[in-house]
């Protein structure tokens, strides 16, 4: 409830803060750019070096990669198909193709399937959704939000300096080394300071008047985040892999949960239609809340 708490707070903060003025009408590229090069290099720092892996819990893993692959697809596709901007299609690949597997997934599993299943999510977050926006998720930002070709050499630089990549290179790196507490407690304070900040910066560029303009993207976007990839990934893993227990079930959970804060923030700081992203986080998280009991029901006895 804690989680859930600040996540509306703060929410709220920012729609309240832009609509008094007491926020610039461009802070969130200053919050943006602090959360980018600083916050999420923090936390994977903290949290990648920390994983104990276990292939038994490959398919935790695998589903946050399942679930972006097939989102690029579905995009790709369908804004060829409606005469989306490339950076529309970006945007949607990026909020609709990551899920919120920490800062919401973590109190959903606790709360319907209890504690001992935190590990599965924490292996989900980790090895699936940061790794994945930290290299095929800054791709596909670098690819939508040009105009024109973008040559290898310039992806291979663009992946190469983003800040949470070069945090995950590290971190893999010294996976050997323990770090020392002081090192620890510092990562944990500045990873700590990403979700209330980027909700902050989401509610402050949310304007629910954009809601009609952006209507048949945004109900694409939210029909593949909480439908359609879930199902896609249920249907996969029980069915293409006859899988099936309490794992499988956390993990088809998880990939049903609103959108990835840290995607939208790195889509809005490419320009990859902010309005619409921020229409994905305002309205899919709480949404997800909802659409996420129901998947709990269906998966019971899978």
């Amino acid at each position: 409830m804690v989680n859930l708490t600040v996540l509306v707070l703060c929410f709220a903060l920012g729609i309240l803060l832009r609509r008094t003025g007491r926020l610039p009408a461009d802070a969130h590229k200053t919050i943006n750019a602090f959360i980018v090069n600083v916050a999420l290099p923090a936390l994977i720092l903290r949290h990648v070096h920390a994983l104990h892996l276990d292939g038994g819990l490959l398919l935790p893993a695998a589903m946050p990669w399942l679930l972006f692959a097939a989102s690029a697809a579905f995009f790709l596709l369908l804004g060829r198909a409606a005469g989306w901007s490339r950076r529309t299609t970006g945007g949607l690949i990026l909020s609709g193709g990551l899920a919120n597997t920490s800062f919401v997934g973590l109190p959903m599993i606790e709360a319907f399937y209890g504690p001992a299943f935190l590990g599965v999510g924490i292996l989900a977050d980790q090895l699936g959704s940061y790794m994945a926006l930290s290299t095929a998720g800054i791709l596909v930002a670098a690819l939508c939000a040009e105009s024109g070709p973008v040559s290898p050499a310039a992806l291979a630089r663009k992946v190469a300096s983003f800040p949470p990549f070069q945090a995950l290179v590290l971190a893999l790196l010294l996976l050997p080394v323990n770090y020392p507490e002081p090192l620890t407690a510092v990562l944990d304070r500045l990873g700590a300071t990403l979700t209330p900040l980027a909700l902050v910066s989401v509610g402050s560029q949310l304007r629910l008047g954009d809601l009609r303009g952006h209507l048949p993207s945004l109900s694409a976007g939210l029909l593949y985040k909480l439908v359609l990839g879930p199902g896609l990934v249920a249907g996969f893993f029980i069915l293409g892999l006859h899988a099936g227990g309490k794992v499988v079930q956390v993990t088809i959970f998880e990939a049903a949960m609103g959108p990835m804060i840290g995607g939208s923030i790195v889509a809005m700081d490419h320009g990859l239609d902010p309005r619409l992203v921020g229409l994905m986080v305002g309205v899919g998280i709480p949404l997800s809340l909802a659409t996420a009991a129901a998947w709990c029901y269906l998966l019971t006895g899978v």
